[in-house]
């Protein structure tokens, strides 16, 4: 048997969160078109006959902007470093490049320095089915050989059968021996909040994705668990006047709708019935002032929302760590 943690790192939008839910089985994290929808690493456990594979997704590593985006980055390079394995995940460009493939590892050279150096690494080249020309994969995958020596790479398409065990069985190898770190029903070490927090704000990106795609941040209010219904009250922070007006919306349509979609997307993964209460504050300048930040819950290492009282286990079913 072999346990450990592996950092899933990479550019945003290379596939790390759909590759996430697709080894797990089930939609845990967000996902959307938009860069940076991950702004926390978060966990998802995979059990297997041979392994316990722990992963930690996190947020895409990009050129930041404000302070929001600087912790983004310094959240995953700690889970990198923290890990047991890194996988690094980059794709192939969906656009026409007449410099790919000898660019392809151009667009990852910052990320392969964040790399730790002493770390097992398994770089996996995803969306490959975009190569109609497969003799192109040769050259990119003798590129990132000679950036990674010692790496292990995986060609794969997400969405194709087959990808994600091959990813799988080559991570398994590379843990270290030892029993499983979690009980085997356990899917998340986040909190009940965490989830109403990011499915909320998946909403914002998949109904505002034009308007207010990044400048919304989500905190919980209250939480109360009852035997048939759970109440929760968010509130959503944006920094214009102006955002406030389109995420409410014409008569209260638009946050309407926000809740109805997030709240159907809790209690699938909740198993519950939930009563979801959003309400829209201006918080000016929310991403670039510290203070701000740690109101919002940007302050404290990736894994410290993890709740012990209310992990979220599959079936819907809650275990307590001890």
């Amino acid at each position: 048997m072999r346990f450990g943690t592996v950092a899933l790192v990479g550019r945003s939008n290379v596939g790390k969160s759909t590759f996430l839910n697709a080894a797990l089985g089930e939609p845990l994290a967000i996902v959307s078109a938009l860069p940076q929808t991950t702004r926390d690493a978060l966990l998802g456990v995979v059990n297997r006959s041979d392994a316990q594979i722990a992963f930690l997704d996190t947020p895409g590593l990009h050129r930041p902007r404000s302070e929001l985006g600087r912790r983004m980055n310094a959240a995953a390079v700690d889970a990198a470093r923290s890990a047991d394995v890194v996988m690094l995940m980059t794709d192939v460009p969906e656009r026409r490049d007449p410099r790919w493939p000898r660019s392809a590892v151009e667009r990852d050279r910052a990320v392969l320095e964040l790399v730790p150096k002493d770390h097992p690494t398994l770089l996996v080249i995803n969306k490959v089915d975009l190569v109609h020309d497969k003799s192109k994969l040769l050259p990119l995958m003798t590129d990132f050989q000679a950036a990674l020596p010692g790496a292990e790479i995986v060609p794969i398409s997400v969405r194709q059968d087959g990808s994600v065990d091959r990813v799988l069985d080559a991570l398994a190898k590379l843990l270290p021996e030892g029993p499983a770190g979690y009980p085997e029903d356990t899917l998340t070490n986040r909190s009940t909040a965490f989830f109403v927090r990011e499915y909320v704000r998946e909403q914002v990106l998949a109904q505002a994705a034009r308007e207010v795609p990044h400048a919304v941040a989500v905190t919980i209010d209250a939480i109360e668990t009852g035997p048939k219904v759970m109440i929760a009250k968010a509130t959503l922070h944006v920094e214009k006047e102006g955002q406030l007006r389109i995420l409410v919306g014409r008569g209260g349509e638009r946050i309407r709708d926000i809740g109805i979609a997030a709240r159907e997307r809790i209690e699938q993964l909740l198993g519950q019935k939930l009563h979801l209460e959003l309400f829209v504050r201006v918080s000016p300048r929310w991403k670039n002032v510290p203070r701000q930040l740690a109101e919002l819950g940007y302050d404290t290492p990736a894994d410290a929302e993890a709740d012990a009282k209310l992990p979220v286990a599959r079936g819907a079913r809650r275990v307590r760590r001890k």
